[in-house]
């Protein structure tokens, strides 16, 4: 559960940090299992409905990118999704109405491990509110130099920054973002960053000889409904599901307008949309 200053913090600043949230043997275990579901994996060879592999590599190379929706395809994490210890964190935050909505883990190796560019989860995903919450459990030391969180506080309450350039979703900011106002959010293995889904974040590449695999899960509150956005809004609706209190038979609106992410065409990840993006290949044209 979190303290009330905890969660006065999330709503003022957009974020809140919570060390030691994981204990060593939960860390141990979630590694096991992505060990085991990595295994015999290459960029030539690997299951691309459950994996995304590091471009940058030979054929046999074996560095996964990202695993995708580990809490709706692999039981440990399905059951850790659903736990007390996370929904009563969760609760203090959004309410007892909660709906669990996707997950993820991003790998982040040693040595090659992809940047994320600037951008905010809910651009991703119109709801029709702002009540989402990403999640980010550090399952191995994360400091600035191996790739950590950075984050935009207080910024999660003003309008959505823009993300299209010739009114195509780029996934990733495209006006100007002030760097200068940037918070890295370093962490122990088993720390947990709460972070609000309107909140702008980023990370570097990772160039270390150690990895920065994070576990991420979003929530959001269950009278936040998906707004229409076309086959994106299948594939990131096919996991949710209530998980905590009851469902509502209103939805709640907070913005008059949202922006609605126009895709040029089809993506594989965050990471596929915005590799394109900087290469121009997601404009007009």
């Amino acid at each position: 559960m979190l303290t009330p200053a905890q969660a006065d913090h999330y709503k003022t600043e957009g974020y809140v940090v919570v060390p030691d949230f994981l204990s060593s043997d939960q860390v141990a275990a979630f590694l096991a299992e992505m060990d085991s579901v990595s295994a015999g994996s290459t960029l030539a060879d690997h299951d691309a409905a459950r994996m995304e592999m590091e471009p940058n590599q030979p054929p046999d190379g074996n560095q996964v990118r990202r695993l995708y929706e580990p809490c709706g395809n692999y039981p440990l994490f399905r059951e850790f999704a659903d736990s007390e210890q996370l929904l009563d964190a969760v609760e203090a935050l959004l309410g007892p109405d909660l709906v669990y909505h996707y997950s993820k883990i991003n790998m982040k190796p040693a040595g090659v491990g992809s940047p994320v560019e600037w951008h905010q989860d809910l651009s991703y995903y119109p709801l029709t509110n702002r009540g989402s919450v990403s999640i980010l459990f550090y399952l191995d030391d994360a400091t600035v130099e191996n790739g950590c969180l950075q984050v935009i506080p207080r910024r999660h309450r003003d309008d959505l920054l823009s993300h299209s350039t010739d009114g195509f979703f780029q996934g990733r900011v495209t006006e100007d973002v002030d760097e200068s106002l940037a918070v890295p959010v370093p962490g122990d293995a088993g720390t947990v960053i709460f972070m609000h889904a309107m909140t702008p974040h980023a990370s570097i590449a990772n160039t270390t000889e150690h990895p920065r695999r994070t576990l991420i899960l979003s929530y959001r509150r269950a009278d936040a409904f998906p707004v229409y956005a076309g086959e994106m809004t299948h594939k990131t609706e096919i996991h949710a599901r209530l998980v905590r209190g009851q469902f509502p038979q209103k939805a709640f609106f907070e913005d008059k307008t949202f922006p609605i992410p126009l895709y040029k065409d089809a993506i594989v990840s965050l990471y596929d949309l915005q590799e394109r993006s900087r290469k121009g290949e997601m404009a007009a044209g």
